[in-house]
């Protein structure tokens, strides 16, 4: 599956979050260490919600650039 991130420069680092999988956050010094820790905390999110019994949002978040 392929679900759409959004990441946010943050003061001194980067932070990430998932909105179609609510409560998957991550933090990284850089956009590459950003991407490293949101692509796992999405395996292990989805890991926890299989462990729980729980079902697993499909991806359906769209994310595009708008020219203002």
């Amino acid at each position: 599956m392929r679900y759409a991130v959004v990441i946010e420069k943050a003061g001194d680092n980067y932070s990430a979050f998932v909105p179609d999988l609510p409560g998957c956050v991550a933090t990284g010094k850089s956009v590459a260490d950003v991407e490293r820790e949101i692509r796992q905390a999405i395996r292990f999110h989805i890991d926890g919600l299989k462990a729980d019994g729980e079902d697993v949002p499909a991806p359906t978040s769209l994310a595009e650039y708008i020219d203002a």
